[in-house]
This record gives structure tokens, C-alpha cells and sequence, in this order.
């Protein structure tokens, strides 16, 4: 039997920024990162906010951290205690990520003998505003202990302060600070009611930005000393009713909530796999932070790119969420993947603004959306490592794929669901609007009889400004269809007259067919780029953090690439291809792919397996499962942080287990099982949601039982 356990049983101060991401707890309301109870901005440490946005000043906008209800230390004799400053003799940090409990122990020696102080919390899964944690000290020799524990407001920024205006203060027992952001004056709010199992000598503290309680007692020898503290955080743009009296609350009564709410969640979701524990350690590890940041009965709010581990990449949701994220819910909690859908429609006038700020027509999607559809990318995305200046890159205004991207995900909903009601809620205008969209980009040369697409970025975005992505076209040709399919299903005088139109469009747009030797060339002109390896474009940096992409990127004129852009239209549109032709471009494109993104390996995984190959899928496949259990991932685009978790890969492992060395897919109306497991790999079994029904997929040695 696995444990689903994660263990650092070492302290080491370079991993704060990387344990931070990996021991991560969230409830979809808000992430709080895996720092320890003493850390404060200095170590990263933040409870991130989903769909909070404020922007200070003329930096970026991004999402918001609240004030820090967890931060407690102690005192002994005087003296703090407390991570990283003092080096403990004894350390370990642990997240349960099957019952989602961070836990803590850790042992230091102090002059007259040992004290340990151990930590248990977790981000409530019932009452998703809440926070619990039970923090406990004790020491082998008698001595005058303090704990101290409040509400930290100074909180970590990349881009802030967003709190221009603090309230601190306590009510009845309850501390409480309340930061109010600058931009559009959003209220964000912790409280705290803490309760002793000792007597102690209780006193506050109220400072601008901060509240504490000083807890003092004298310690005697092997005892242990227990303070339990239930917080609570609100904003000012909540949608649902404060949750009442948090002294009322216990310890035990919550986490008894809290593990009962986990356990029917994995119910759905967890996958067995039978020979290889490593693969199924870490593959529902990826699920487990899927469901830490899903948007449970939360309108209007998506996931972001880092999920809820911090402002990276603004806190803005991206592509990644339709094409990398919205199959897992989809099969397990399809009211998730409709929320993720309806924040696309509610937020489609943010689309038809952006296009009209470029001169086209429809909805053109933000590469990354921020509340109400507002693109909170800039023309300058990149900071120069050795000017020091903000680079030009062309991710706002050329990456055109993002439309196609979500109309992709509402036909995976709708086709794993049948909820085809969900076109009459906005979702129908979303396509038709999409297809006017790629419409008005379409252009045509004097002697040509084709429609193109130009000065482009495809997903591979060390090429910027291309012409024909391959990708691009083909994902604007997928939602010309689209529409024309769901007009001829649902006919209305509205859309009649755009049929010949999107017609015309799906017919005469350029898709490029494989050449001779069955490639198919990314772009116009991909082919005639230095076809250098990898390894040999990484040795002309100069400096480890210098993009690579853009004007001057070390791969801009090479034919090397940052992640899957030809393989992941063919794992899309796997029926448009023969094997072979699929096998011949994994086996061209993989070896020029950097994968300097986390998107990348699960598409190439997938691939492979669409190609009856599990064991070049298998690595592939473990390294977007392991995303975030390996040390080492890129931490910096240029000079910008890019730390954080890769909510994308774990959707990805998700679709290459189950799509993939799973084999299934639907045809006509029922699912279909055709196992392509890795030779290491006996068996594996799960359940799946199609249709509102639950499936349990059991396979052994390769036969296969659907129930």
C-alpha cells in the first residue's frame, strides 16, 4: 500500500522557495503555501487569494495575498526559536496529501536541554473560508516558555504592497486585521480565536498591520503544551454568508469535517496502479493539487497558471486551464469543469474589448485573464538580464490560439457530459463569437487560394511572429467546425447567415500536410532554421537566466523549441493522422523540444502512446507527474520569479494515465478501453464520470472490466 505521505526530514534553507510549492494546502477559496508557522514575506510565505486581484502603482496586476493568521513562534527563557535562525538538531515537515494536513516537527537545542515544537494544520475542505491549525511545544527540562502567535498583514509581494489601508484590532476574544487594497478598495480580512488545553498568562498585542497574542507559562520537564487556532478569511467580494462564531468551532469537530470532505473526493479520483508504486505515488500527488485549487461552489472563478501557490504569472489564468486541467473534472466533478467554462462566458466582454483594441471581430481571448477577461499581460514581459530593461515579446497580442483553446474545452465538456444546455447559457455566442474572431485574421495573397494566418506566436513561444503555425490553423479550422456543427444543430435566423462564412473559412485555410518524409513543418520556414541541439543552444547563454526566445533568444533562429506545438495537434487530432506519420514527428520534434515549460512532456507522453509506444511515454509521462516533487525546475523567466506549482502538468499526467496507458476514449456515445500500459505497469484501476454516470475501470495483464 503507498502512503500518500511527502517527507523532508532535513532542514535546508535553499529549499524554503521550493517547499513552499511542494507542501502546498488550498480548498480552491485560497492556497496556503508550505512555509512554516515562524516564516514571515522573507521566506515567501502567503495565503493566496483566488480571483483577488489589485495592481499598486504602474507594476502588474496580481492576485492578492491575505494576512498571515498562522504566524506563531516561540520564546524559552528569554530567547525566540524559530526557523531559519536558529539550526534545529531534529527536522522534519510532512504534507498528508490524502487527508490534506501539512505537519511539522522540529527539535533544538538550547542551553539547558531540548525543546520541540510540532504543528498540525490544514485549509478546511467543509468550510472553505476557514484555516485550523494545533500548534504544540514542549522541552525535557523546566523553563519560561511564550508562545506568540497572530495575524501577520506585512505579507510577501511580487509586485505590491497591494494593502494601502490596515484595520487591526479584537472583538471578544476574536483578533482580527483587515487589509483593504489600493486599487479598487477590496477588503480582505483574517480573524483568529485561539483556545489553551493550560493555564498561561494571556496578553495582546495591536500593531498597524499585525495583532498577537503572547501566551506565557512556565514549562515543566516532558510536558506538552497545546494552543489551538481556528482563522478565518473573508473578502469583501465574497458570495457566500460569513460562517458565524469561530470560537464555536473545535480543533477535532473541523478536521473530522475536513478528512470526511477529502475522503469522498478521492473516492473519485484516486488511481491505482499495480507494479509501480513510484508512478502512482506521484501521479495522485498531481490529483491531489488539482483538488486542492478546484473553485467548489465558487461563481465566476477559474484556476490559475501556479494554481494557488503564489502571484506568478499574476495570478492569471491561462490556455493551460481548458487544455491541460478542465479532463479531470470533467470526469470526476463535471459542476467544477462548468464553473471553469462559465468564467469564460461571464467574462467574454473582456474578449470582444481586446479584439477591438487589435481591430478584429469576436471574442479574442486574454493570454492571461485576470477578473472580468481583463489581459493582464503587457508588451513588455521580459526583463533583459543584462540590460535591466523590460523586453518587447509579442504573448499579448499574437498568441491568437488561446480563443480555439477554450471552445476546445467546451466541446471536451460537453462530449463528457452531454450537457448540451450549457450552449443556451452563453456558451453557444462564446463559440459563434471565437469563430468571428479567427474570421476576421484570416488573410489571403494575390495567387494563393488559401486562407492564412500571420505574424503569429503558436504554443512554442521562442518563435514569435511566424506565419501558418500549424498548430494555430488548425485550432482556428476546429472552431469554424464547431460552429458550424452547433448552428446546424441549433438553427437560428442569428447564425444562419455566418454558415457560409465559417464555412468558407474551414474549407480554405492553409493545414499544412507532412512533406515527403512525413514531418510537418511548424511554420512557414521552421525547416530552414539551424538545426542545432539543445544541448548546443544551451552552451551560448551567457547567463542561466536569459530567455530564450524573443529578438535575440539564443533558440529565436534555431529549429529547437520550447515546448510540444506539432505533437500537440496531433495528439488532438489523432484521427486526422496515421501512427506512423505521428511517430515520425514525435521522433523529430521531441529531441529539438527544451521543455522549458511544464505543457510540454504529457503532450509528447500521449503521443507516444497514441503510437503503441508506453515506454517512451513512461518518462515523459513521470516527469509531468513529478513535476513538483523534483528539485531543479526553472524558477526564473529573465529576472522574473516563475516559481511555483504546475497545476497543467498534473492535468496533463492526468490525461496521458488515463487517455493514454489507459487507452480511453469515447465513440459513439460510450466509453472505450484499449490499455497501452508500460511494461512495468500489471495493472491499474479507477473510476471515471461520463455521462452522470460512475464508471469503475478495472485493468489487469490487459483485460479490461468497465462496471
Amino acid at each position: 500500500m503507498v502512503d500518500f505521505i511527502l517527507t523532508e526530514n532535513i532542514f535546508n534553507n535553499e529549499n524554503i522557495p521550493w517547499n513552499g510549492n511542494r507542501f502546498l494546502i488550498g480548498n480552491g477559496y485560497f492556497g496556503i503555501r508550505g512555509t512554516l508557522e515562524e516564516y514571515t514575506k522573507e521566506q515567501m510565505c502567503a495565503v493566496n487569494m483566488a480571483g483577488i486581484y489589485d495592481r499598486a502603482g504602474s507594476a502588474w496586476r496580481e492576485t492578492v495575498n491575505a494576512p498571515n493568521p498562522l504566524h506563531t513562534y516561540v520564546k524559552v527563557n528569554g530567547k525566540k526559536y524559530a526557523l531559519p535562525e536558529n539550526k534545529p538538531v531534529f527536522h522534519e515537515q510532512q504534507l498528508d496529501f490524502e487527508n490534506g494536513l501539512h505537519s511539522r516537527k522540529t527539535v533544538w537545542q538550547t542551553e539547558n536541554g531540548t525543546i520541540t515544537v510540532k504543528c498540525e494544520r490544514f485549509a478546511s475542505m467543509s468550510r472553505r473560508h476557514l484555516i485550523a491549525m494545533k500548534y504544540t511545544f514542549s522541552a525535557d527540562f523546566e523553563c519560561d516558555a511564550e508562545m506568540i502567535t497572530g495575524i501577520d498583514g506585512d505579507v510577501w509581494d511580487i509586485n505590491g504592497p497591494h494593502f494601502v489601508k490596515f484595520n487591526s484590532g479584537s472583538e471578544d476574544g476574536v483578533n482580527y486585521v483587515e487589509g483593504i487594497t489600493g486599487e479598487k478598495h477590496i477588503s480582505v480580512t483574517a480573524r483568529d480565536s485561539v483556545k489553551l488545553d493550560f493555564d498561561a498568562e494571556c496578553s495582546g498585542d495591536v500593531c498597524e498591520k499585525a495583532v498577537y497574542r503572547r501566551i506565557v507559562f512556565k514549562a515543566e520537564p516532558h510536558k506538552e503544551y497545546c494552543i489551538e487556532k481556528i482563522a478565518e478569511i473573508t473578502t469583501s467580494e465574497d458570495d457566500f454568508e460569513p460562517i458565524g462564531d469561530i470560537r464555536d468551532i473545535t480543533y477535532q469537530e473541523l478536521k473530522a469535517e475536513h478528512t470526511a470532505a477529502w475522503e469522498k473526493i478521492w473516492d473519485i479520483s484516486k488511481i491505482t496502479i499495480d507494479g509501480d508504486d513510484d508512478a502512482m505515488y506521484a501521479l495522485n500527488y498531481s490529483i491531489y493539487h488539482l483538488n486542492c485549487i478546484a473553485p467548489r461552489e465558487m461563481k465566476g472563478k477559474s484556476i490559475a497558471a501556479r494554481g494557488l501557490s503564489g502571484q506568478v504569472y499574476k495570478g492569471a489564468v491561462f490556455w493551460d486551464t481548458e487544455m491541460f486541467m478542465i479532463d479531470y473534472y470533467i470526469h470526476t466533478e463535471p459542476e467544477i469543469a462548468k464553473t471553469l467554462l462559465q468564467y469564460r462566458i461571464d467574462t467574454i466582454d473582456g474578449a470582444r474589448a481586446k479584439a477591438k483594441e487589435y481591430g478584429l471581430n469576436g471574442a479574442y481571448y486574454a493570454w492571461e485573464s485576470q477578473e472580468g477577461g481583463y489581459e493582464g499581460c503587457s508588451d513588455y514581459n521580459i526583463t533583459d538580464v543584462f540590460t535591466k530593461r523590460p523586453m518587447r515579446t509579442y504573448f499579448r497580442d499574437k498568441q491568437y490560439h488561446v480563443s480555439a483553446a477554450i471552445v476546445y474545452g467546451l466541446m471536451k465538456y460537453i462530449k463528457g457530459t452531454g450537457d448540451y444546455g450549457i450552449l443556451n447559457e452563453g456558451a453557444m455566442e462564446m463559440v459563434i463569437e471565437c469563430a468571428e474572431f479567427y474570421r476576421s485574421l484570416l488573410v489571403k495573397k494575390a495567387d494563393e487560394p488559401y486562407y492564412e494566418i500571420r505574424d503569429v506566436v503558436g504554443p512554442d513561444e521562442y518563435h514569435e511572429r511566424v506565419n501558418n503555425n500549424s498548430y494555430t490553423n488548425r485550432m482556428a479550422k476546429f472552431v469554424f467546425d464547431t460552429a458550424l456543427e452547433l448552428i446546424e444543430k441549433y438553427p437560428s435566423d442569428e447564425y444562419d447567415s455566418l454558415k457560409s462564412m465559417f464555412k468558407d473559412s474551414s474549407e480554405n485555410i492553409f493545414i499544412r500536410k507532412p512533406n515527403d518524409g512525413g514531418i510537418i513543418e511548424q511554420f512557414d520556414g521552421y525547416f530552414k532554421l539551424e538545426d542545432a541541439s539543445v544541448d548546443e543552444v544551451r552552451s551560448r547563454l551567457i547567463d542561466p537566466k536569459e530567455y530564450w526566445g524573443g529578438a535575440y533568444g539564443v533558440a529565436a533562429d534555431t529549429q529547437v523549441i520550447k515546448q510540444a506545438d506539432i505533437a500537440a495537434m496531433l495528439s488532438m487530432f489523432s484521427n486526422d493522422y496515421t501512427a506512423d506519420i505521428m511517430k515520425k514527428n514525435f521522433d523529430y520534434y521531441e529531441p529539438r523540444t527544451e521543455h522549458g515549460s511544464s505543457l510540454t512532456a504529457c503532450m509528447y507522453s500521449l503521443l507516444a502512446c497514441m503510437t503503441g509506444n508506453p515506454d517512451a511515454a513512461y518518462p515523459l509521462f513521470m516527469k509531468s507527474a513529478a513535476e513538483d516533487l523534483r528539485p531543479g525546475g526553472k524558477q526564473w523567466l529573465g529576472l522574473i520569479y516563475i516559481g511555483g506549482t504546475h497545476p497543467a502538468a498534473a492535468g496533463g499526467a492526468w490525461i496521458v494515465a488515463v487517455k493514454g496507458f489507459a487507452g480511453i476514449s469515447e465513440q459513439n456515445g460510450r466509453l472505450v478501453c484499449r490499455p497501452c500500459l508500460p511494461k512495468k505497469w500489471k495493472g491499474m484501476s479507477f473510476k471515471l464520470m461520463y455521462r452522470n454516470k460512475i464508471y469503475d475501470i478495472a485493468i489487469q495483464d490487459n483485460n479490461v472490466s468497465i462496471t
